[in-house]
């Protein structure tokens, strides 16, 4: 049977020795650091304490990349149905975003749970028509289709966060937002040379139809199949998923997958039947991993979701 490793994302869930070490006597584990919610201090603060908790542990560093994202709300911005509400440049990380969008524009927001649309832009500000009732925070994403390849591949804090996997000498850094090679090869001569591995995330559909040229400069790649569904719509997502991991299966590219496995359980002690399903078909299809994301990283029942997890992998190893 191929060695199955589980990306699990570090958090306050998690984040003390006793549960480290029961997460750990489970099985193979990568602990994932995502940079998109911590700053690079707090990262070194976080890699010391892993390594003071583990013999060894595996670390993992996820980028934020060039995803567009609220920031500095200090308190979030309600919205309705049918009613519209602005949306100023210094509440998003990218003060250009604006300037590539027009009138008629689709914006999903937060994993694609809100819709908005663009009413009308200014220099320093959007209107936007929400399709949605609910509450933006800061730190939410925000998606349109089609715009990534004019935006630079490398925000400042991406910059930062690579110096600090550098020092703090890690095994792995995640790319998120891989357009092309070039991005990867990019990422490569800011670090000139390092021990590290490097790990594309497809998450864009430039990836997918870039996948050839990727394979050829990183072997591990992870599926991340929230932000890759913006781009795709749910109803082709799995298609696509599948064909990536037969390319990378082929092409002998260690292969992840990402996203809501058992979303379920960030709140409740069991999972839904569909999640374990689609959870056993996935380490039946001989996958390298899965990663668990919020789960782990704030959700009420980390030890039993990574428990679940191996539980399903033993079982799943007499059928393979």
């Amino acid at each position: 049977m191929k060695k199955f490793n589980l990306i699990v994302t570090v958090g306050p869930a998690i984040l003390n020795k006793d549960k480290m070490m029961k997460i750990d006597a489970f099985g193979d584990c990568i602990y994932r650091i995502n940079g998109a919610h911590v700053n690079p201090d707090k990262v070194l603060t976080i890699i010391e304490d892993l390594r003071n908790m583990l013999p060894q542990p595996r670390i993992m560093l996820d980028l934020p990349g060039n995803k567009i994202r609220t920031v500095d709300l200090t308190k979030p911005i309600r919205f309705e149905k049918g009613k519209y509400f602005k949306l100023y440049e210094n509440q998003v990380n990218y003060p250009q975003f604006f300037s590539h969008l027009k009138k008629g524009d689709i914006i999903l927001a937060n994993d694609s749970m809100y819709t908005f649309e663009v009413a009308k832009t200014y220099k320093t500000s959007i209107d936007l028509l929400s399709h949605s009732d609910g509450l933006l925070y800061s730190n939410k994403g925000l998606h349109v289709r089609g715009i990534h390849k004019n935006i630079p591949y490398i925000f400042e804090k991406d910059r930062i966060l690579i110096e600090a996997a550098y020092s703090a000498e890690i095994d792995y850094l995640s790319l998120s937002f891989v357009r092309t090679a070039d991005d990867i090869r990019l990422v490569k001569k800011i670090l000139k040379k390092s021990d590290m591995q490097i790990v594309a995330k497809v998450e864009t559909m430039a990836a997918v139809h870039n996948l050839s040229d990727i394979f050829k400069e990183v072997q591990l790649i992870v599926i991340d199949r929230g932000d890759l569904s913006t781009e795709t719509g749910m109803i082709d997502l799995l298609t696509i998923q599948d064909r990536i991991v037969e390319s990378a299966k082929r092409e002998k590219i260690d292969v992840y997958l990402a996203t809501q496995f058992l979303k379920n359980m960030e709140e409740n002690p069991v999972p839904l039947i569909a999640e374990v399903i689609d959870l056993c078909r996935t380490i039946l299809s001989g996958v390298s991993g899965i990663q668990l994301s919020e789960e782990t990283a704030v959700g009420k029942y980390p030890i039993m979701c990574v428990k679940l997890v191996f539980d399903i992998l033993k079982n799943s190893s007499t059928r393979l």
